[in-house]
């Protein structure tokens, strides 16, 4: 029988797949507490994390099949670490095979997928369980350590001393949950930009439904996911595999409380997973990472039957939307109808929707909004392009290959791809 709520306080070792255990099932219009672990920086610094991150196990949902779509809307997002540390990496090619993200290698005895432990703080003190050579294949270029206040609003990067105590109690300092297996990143204690201010604006960097094959968490997009392309690893893709990524790993930040994400379901059940929450993140994610949080979401999850599209679909909050892409007021409804009738026009009823695209490069990955979006709606991808332009925008996710492209869409045709009643709901329309 399915559950009303799952709770979910156990991980992936990084892969994601139609072969990895999953919860579940919770019912159509149920809801999923997930207890996630910080993403990027600590599975980087731990080799026998295979995917590079560190999501959620994913939870089945009741009558979900391959040609529906599941809608997740975030009830809450609760961080509950104190603070964390991240910044600008540079790869160790000597301690991965190929991938650093993927195939961790120790470089003292070569094994793959080392065990590892944290010797004392700072950079070097994530050591070979078996040999003790340092094993992390990632190390900063430039990089802090930020605590967060206790209303979790702002958070303020640290000086030397204080980075170096909150890595005396790494683990403490980060929330990190009972179930995690990563190194936690705050033990190197980065302190090259203290004193900076930063608002909290809390977001999920993964949330979607699980792909059709093995696929390392943080390659699922087309962006990172274009590595595992001819890969000299086990998790190697060929190019056309590439497209069957689900895309849940965005790092958009407009996926945040109370925002809607509609997932194409491409396995029974769909297997909706969560992971990689972020402190604050600006359009781009420039830096390569930003600061990774433990903390706990609440999600409801419902079943669009036969709905099908190409990729996610965002419905973010109304402040969240570009202002081209707004409702819009009374006013200026009534002055629309009003230039309608003058000119004899009939005047197109409008709602907003954002599609979600990924490549290996911006190009690319706009190009792959805009086809998704004109595949969706019936249309042609030069019809995508003018209303995205004088009605919404392209917005980036993560450099360099992930964005959004948000723009009004006609009614008629929301209402009749079966998504029109969630747009309504959300806008209050």
């Amino acid at each position: 029988m399915a559950a009303e709520t799952i709770f979910v306080n156990t991980f992936t070792n990084g892969i994601l797949g139609p072969d990895v255990p999953m919860l579940g099932p919770v019912r159509d219009g149920g809801v999923i507490v997930a207890n996630t672990a910080p993403g990027c920086w600590g599975p980087m610094l731990t080799p026998a994390i295979r995917g590079g991150h560190e999501v959620c196990r994913p939870v089945l949902v009741e009558e979900a099949e391959p040609g529906d779509s599941i809608a997740i809307r975030i009830l809450s997002i609760d961080v509950t670490s104190a603070g964390t540390a991240s910044g600008n990496d540079l790869i160790h090619g000597d301690c991965c095979l190929g991938d650093p993200y993927v195939a961790g290698k120790c470089p003292g005895c070569g094994a793959l997928y080392p065990p590892t432990r944290v010797e004392g703080t700072g950079k070097g003190c994530i050591k070979c369980a078996a040999c003790g050579a340092s094993a992390a294949p990632f190390e900063f270029t430039n990089g802090y350590t930020i605590a967060f206040d206790e209303t979790r609003r702002m958070g303020l990067t640290l000086d030397r001393a204080a980075a170096e105590k909150a890595a005396a109690e790494a683990r403490k300092f980060m929330a990190t949950p009972d179930n995690s297996i990563q190194n936690p990143v705050v033990a190197l204690a980065p302190c090259d930009i203290p004193g900076v201010a930063a608002r909290m604006i809390p977001f999920v960097g993964q949330l979607g439904v699980v792909p059709v094959r093995p696929t390392p968490d943080s390659h699922n997009a087309q962006d990172f996911g274009s590595f595992l392309v001819g890969a000299p690893h086990e998790y190697a893709i060929t190019q056309e595999q590439l497209a069957d990524v689900t895309d849940g790993h965005m790092d958009i930040n407009r996926v945040r409380a109370g925002a809607v994400l509609i997932a194409p379901v491409r396995v029974p059940g769909g297997g909706v997973y969560v992971g990689d929450m972020h402190a604050m993140q600006g359009d781009g994610e420039i830096a390569g990472h930003t600061a990774d949080v433990s903390g706990v979401i609440a999600m409801r999850v419902s079943v669009l039957k036969g709905v099908t599209c190409g990729g996610p679909i965002i419905l973010p909050l109304a402040e969240d939307l570009p202002l081209l892409a707004r409702p819009f007021s009374a006013e200026e409804k009534a002055l629309a109808r009003r230039m309608a009738e003058e000119r004899g026009v009939t005047l197109e009823e409008s709602a907003p929707i954002s599609f979600v695209g990924s490549g290996p490069t911006l190009n690319a990955a706009t190009d792959c909004a805009l086809k998704r979006a004109a595949a969706f709606l019936d249309t042609t991808v030069p019809e995508v392009m003018n209303r995205a332009t004088i009605t919404g925008n392209i917005q980036i996710g993560r450099n360099p290959g992930t964005v959004t492209a948000t723009f009004l869409a006609p009614t008629a045709k929301l209402r009749e791809k079966g998504v029109y009643d969630l747009i309504r709901d959300q806008y209050s329309l």
